[in-house]
């Protein structure tokens, strides 16, 4: 609306209950701030105004309705709140499951709206919701002199990453706001090829621990172990696992002391599926183990069947210019299918394993271990105790009911 209909709407308010002595000061007012004749400006105060015919709106009819916004807003949070390329991959399979456990009531034409919306679309009707929903890492590697000399550094070039089995390991610490004393980590280690993801915590950083889940990890992957990229940590860097390699035949190399980038697969996993999923706090008691590693478990199968992830296939630079070019997002759980390198029967069998599986339920189940996680943590630390409690988190407590926690993941 410009600015003289404005003061037009605003006067014949005014104007009809006014007197006449009112009204002949209210057309010389117009009349001096519009520059109408005097005649033009009574009948504009006089006339009513015009009623629009049609529709009220204007342009194309809104296509993604409320009807349509309820579904998608529960794809959205069954895939852990992703962005819209990530999404728009991973649409297919997220409503499969979904209807596969009736966990979604619309109509066939809300899903087909939802399987043909496009990344950009997603993203601009969820960023309302977006918008309504950092913390910095502390790095405990100590480095490990021995064996150093005899294990190859790596920088990204030397495998064939096309070949599933290469993977690039870490420890994640759960130490809070302070190295001292003993704690839980995690040890995430990422296909290159697939992007299949696994996670183990451990009581702490000794060798013996970290062997015992990386060995745990190897009997889970869906393709043998042919190479494992590590830090200089000393927990990795040992005769254990060096003796392990040689007898298996399995390919040890690590990265350059510092230089973070080298295991930038397994750096970006760290992040993604252990920090968002249990955070920064310090967790260093048996139970709060327990239920690290009944996290892991299911966000293990959260991750690698529903959550599409790109890969960097190509990166150029001109002058200070530097272009990215991504492949289209897939869960590693596809990949791994489209990988010739992985036998048939392998691949039937997570196929029958993914069509047993509902997202939303493994999410549920996520959620509540969170929760008494942090309920755990909330005992022990004085500072975190008012704040669980005020959050009003629910959660039912094993000490109470007697039961064990694995009564959540059945």
């Amino acid at each position: 609306m410009t600015e003289k209909s404005a003061i037009k709407r605003e006067m014949r308010r005014r104007y009809k209950k006014a007197s006449k002595t009112e009204k002949a000061r209210m057309l010389d007012e117009l009349v001096a701030l519009t520059g109408w004749t005097r005649n033009y400006a009574a009948r504009a105060l006089r006339r009513e105004p015009k009623k629009r015919k049609g529709p009220e709106t204007r342009g194309r009819k809104k296509v993604y309705t409320a009807e349509v916004m309820l579904p998608l807003r529960k794809v959205w949070a069954s895939m852990d709140f992703a962005c819209g390329k990530r999404m728009a991959a991973g649409m297919d399979d997220m409503l499969d499951a979904l209807l596969r456990f009736n966990r979604l009531d619309c109509p066939e034409r809300v899903i087909g709206l939802l399987r043909s919306m496009s990344a950009a679309t997603i993203d601009r009707v969820l960023a309302p919701d977006r918008a309504k929903g950092s913390l910095k890492g502390r790095a405990t590697t100590k480095p490990g002199t021995l064996l150093k000399s005899r294990i190859q550094v790596r920088t990204g070039t030397e495998w064939n990453d096309a070949v599933p089995g290469f993977l690039e390991i870490d420890l994640v610490a759960h130490c809070g706001d302070s190295t001292g004393g003993e704690y839980c980590n995690t040890l995430d280690a990422t296909d290159i090829a697939t992007c299949w993801t696994e996670t183990r915590a451990v009581r702490n950083k000794a060798q013996v621990h970290v062997f015992a889940a990386l060995t745990d990890i190897v009997t889970h992957l869906p393709f043998p172990l042919l190479g494992i990229d590590s830090d200089n940590g000393s927990e990795f860097i040992n005769d254990e696992l060096y003796r392990y390699c040689q007898q298996q035949n399995i390919t040890f190399t690590r990265s350059r002391p510092y230089k973070k980038n080298d295991g930038c697969h397994v750096e970006q996993k760290n992040w993604s599926v252990v920090r968002q999923n249990v955070g920064y706090a310090r967790f260093d008691t048996p139970e709060e183990l327990e239920v690290l590693n009944a996290i892991h478990a299911l966000v293990r199968l959260h991750t690698n069947f529903f959550m599409p992830s790109a890969k960097l296939v190509s990166k150029t630079r001109d002058g200070s210019k530097v272009t990215k070019r991504y492949d289209r997002p897939a869960t590693p759980y596809r990949r791994v299918l489209a990988s010739e390198h992985v036998p048939d029967t392998v691949k039937a069998a997570l196929t029958a394993r993914f069509e047993t599986l509902d997202p939303a339920d493994l999410r549920l189940r996520i959620g509540k271990l969170q929760d008494r996680l942090y309920k755990l943590n909330a005992r022990k630390n004085p500072r975190w105790k008012e704040e669980v409690e005020a959050s009003g988190i629910e959660y039912i407590d094993s000490e109470a009911t007697n039961q064990p926690l694995e009564y959540l993941l059945f």
